[in-house]
């Protein structure tokens, strides 16, 4: 569910028309919802009411200052994968115990800043980043608290490029070797174990890969705790998926996510964290574009609007998926029209959708791609010398840009030259 309905024949964000945002910040941007991102974070919080846990946002999804604040002010922690994360998340106000540090290539920098801020607990991924961050601990006179992220070679069932938990796949280390490297964690005087982490990728739309990873968990907990390891929390990753596709079969429901997790570990006594991002930010969000030009080419039309794959990279990256539909309500008896619909970056794979069927469009006309929060303004960046688009956020009747878009010499004054030109 989100809060982007039509109303009196027009798209509306929570209680504002999106046309008038467009005319005040113009096109394109990305806008979302309050209500929507608190009311994705309560569906996972109430589906573990009942056991010890924590919520974590995966921010790689969205990491806005504003989104992280209201966030946090609802109650989640924060899962970060890199410094600038870490450091998002601290200037929004978010408690360092509250703050989960992932990813692969943790550098002794970013160990030192969380460390130095506070963190809840880093997810080791290698034993050498064991050792590194023994030593940054040590030379700061502190103790790291631990997990080991393992890898159980668990086929997520979604695409390649996110699919994280098979034997292949960089992340983690592999689980038959779980004993041998919680061993070695046990001797290093800087770290402190403290639980498990798995995470096996992104876009799950099946409860059965989670499943199957969490029982290989749950058998490595009492492995771990006879061998003498204090394994007092388990820290399930994220991966639950969306529908972008409005009319595909819905994945399952964040209820349905924690009756397997209560199965799986309420005879553990541990305390559950889990790091949604997608599904609480995904459908927060759309990007709303302007049609530029109407194009007919030699056997299709082509749909040329004014965001482009630097704005929202997913469809070029990923092939993905994204509603498209009309700012302005398409009359009921509207027959479809068929379009390529298309960026103006100078490349092919500027291409958002192929033979897309939607109402037809004119130029100047205002079109929103649906389920954009999550993985959007995150992966934009300014190729083509194409500012970043503003960010804004809906609450009631009230709109905020929270990031505006820079002006050519914003852009062009963070370039520096040298001294000899």
């Amino acid at each position: 569910m989100d809060h982007f309905l039509y109303r009196d024949g027009a798209l509306y964000a929570e209680d504002v028309p999106v046309a008038e945002i467009a005319a005040a910040v113009g096109t394109p941007f990305y806008v979302y919802s309050t209500a929507t991102l608190t009311r994705h974070f309560k569906l996972f919080d109430d589906a573990l009411d009942g056991i010890d846990h924590l919520v974590c946002f995966a921010m790689k999804s969205l990491s806005n200052q504003a989104v992280i604040k209201v966030l946090a002010d609802a109650g989640a922690g924060m899962d970060v994968v890199s410094g600038g994360e870490y450091f998002r998340a601290k200037a929004a106000g978010v408690a360092g115990e509250k703050i989960v540090f992932s990813g692969v290539g943790k550098t002794v920098d970013e160990m030192r800043l969380a460390l130095e801020g506070g963190i809840r607990q880093f997810n080791v991924e290698s034993e050498p980043e064991m050792i590194v961050l023994d030593q940054v601990a040590q030379s700061l006179d502190v103790v790291a608290p631990i997990t080991v992220r393992v890898n159980p070679d668990v086929d997520a069932k979604t695409h390649a490029k996110i699919s994280t938990g098979k034997k292949e796949d960089k992340f983690g280390i592999p689980i038959s070797r779980a004993r041998e490297v919680y061993a070695m964690a046990a001797k290093l005087p800087g770290l402190k174990v403290i639980g498990i982490d798995v995470h096996i990728g992104s876009q799950l739309t099946d409860l059965t890969p989670f499943e199957a990873a969490y029982l290989k968990v749950a058998e490595l907990t009492a492995q771990l705790r006879a061998d003498g390891h204090e394994i007092s929390r388990l820290d399930l990753g994220g991966g639950l998926g969306i529908p972008y596709a409005r009319s595909n079969e819905a994945p399952p429901l964040p209820s349905d996510y924690g009756a397997l997790i209560k199965r799986t570990f309420e005879d553990l006594d541990v305390e559950i964290e889990i790091e949604p991002g997608r599904l609480i930010s995904g459908n927060a969000g759309l990007m709303v574009s302007k049609v530029i030009y109407i194009k007919d080419g030699e056997d299709r039309q082509f749909m040329i609007i004014d965001g482009a794959m630097n704005d929202l990279i997913r469809p070029a990256m990923y092939e993905a998926h994204h509603d498209i539909v009309p700012v302005i309500e398409p009359k009921v008896a509207t027959a479809p029209a068929t379009y390529d619909i298309v960026g103006p970056v100078c490349e092919s794979g500027d291409t958002f959708a192929k033979s897309r069927a939607m109402a037809p469009v004119k130029a100047d006309d205002l079109i929103a791609f649906r389920s954009a929060g999550a993985y959007g303004a995150v992966m934009a960046s300014e190729y083509n010398s194409r500012p970043l688009i503003p960010e804004v956020l809906v609450n009631g009747d009230q709109f905020a840009v929270i990031r505006a878009r820079p002006t050519y010499e914003e852009m062009i004054a963070r370039d520096t030259l040298p001294h000899w030109l």
